[in-house]
């Protein structure tokens, strides 16, 4: 009796062998990770190839990149070498050509562009670069799919900052004196004008009613620190002061966006809660400690 059943067995194990090995396939998805050298982006890169996803990066420097990821996960760039492409360049020299071939068949964009925190790169040009780094970006989204049919959408995730506040004004209005100093900024600090102006583009070019084949989410952390990876929280808008109003590991911002790449597009998922808008992220154990604080 059990040498009759035993072809039959053996079928069914090849084929449901079949169907689990296609649906892990199924799940693999491609991602652009811009900025992928950066404090943050770096992390996101990591995280995706940790999960088995492909990822393409835009850098200056291969080497340097590969050396990051590998003091993130030790021989990163052996053990994920087949599943990591980087072209090495500068976002805004690409032409919308060559980026549009790089972002074609990709999943999802992931923006993690900043200006680094020294008299240069902050006073340097390009004043805009993340501002024009996202036009450049959402122009390439949409014409490198402009000839697909169907209804898929590609993820474009830009990171942004809890400092700049929401267009659409849902975001509770500032003290008279953040409103002061984020003037001043805004005058004198080319980064944080350069973040407004990223936001003001993201809410009011990119509306949903704007665009065919893309959506988006800008998640704003608040003080960004160096860490570990841990649990997160996500608020619809910013919490507390503009100072001191809690922090958020780099590890976890990359998290956060790695989970909002990786959510099912439909029914009630992450990226569906916060498509089209502005969420702020907080490590879990400051939002707590906050809370604590107030009672």
């Amino acid at each position: 009796m059990s040498q009759h059943h035993r072809p039959t067995n053996l079928i069914f194990n090849i084929v449901l062998t079949a169907i689990l090995l296609a649906t892990t396939m199924a799940k693999a998805t491609t991602t652009l990770v811009v900025g992928s050298t950066g404090a943050t982006g770096k992390h996101v890169v990591a995280q995706l190839l940790q999960q088995d996803q492909n990822v393409r990066a835009i850098a200056r420097s291969k080497s340097r990149l590969l050396a990051l990821l590998d003091e993130i996960v030790p021989d990163a760039s052996t053990k994920y070498a087949s599943k990591l492409q980087v072209t090495e360049a500068a976002i805004l020299d690409l032409s919308d050509d060559e980026l549009s071939k790089i972002v074609a068949g990709c999943d999802a964009v992931v923006q993690c562009l900043g200006h680094t925190i020294t008299f240069r790169g902050i006073y340097r040009d390009p004043h805009r670069l993340v501002a024009d780094s996202a036009k450049h970006l959402s122009a390439a989204i949409e014409s490198a799919n402009a000839d697909i049919t169907g209804n898929k959408k590609i993820k474009f995730v830009v990171m942004g900052s809890d400092g700049v506040s929401n267009p659409d004004g849902t975001d509770d209005v500032r003290s008279r004196s953040e409103r002061i100093i984020l003037s001043l900024l805004r005058k004198l600090v080319p980064p944080h004008a350069d973040n407004e102006a990223t936001a003001a583009y993201m809410s009011h070019d990119l509306a949903k009613d704007n665009v065919k084949k893309l959506e988006w989410v800008v998640v704003r952390p608040t003080d960004l620190v160096d860490g570990q990876v841990s649990d997160y929280v996500v608020y619809d808008k910013p919490q507390g002061g503009l100072f001191g109003a809690g922090v958020t590991t780099r590890a976890n911002c990359a998290k956060f966006m790695v989970d909002l790449v990786l959510a099912d597009g439909g029914g009630s998922s992450l990226w569906t809660e916060h498509a089209f808008k502005m969420p702020v992220v907080h490590d879990a154990a400051c939002a707590t400690e906050k809370k604590d604080e107030t009672k």
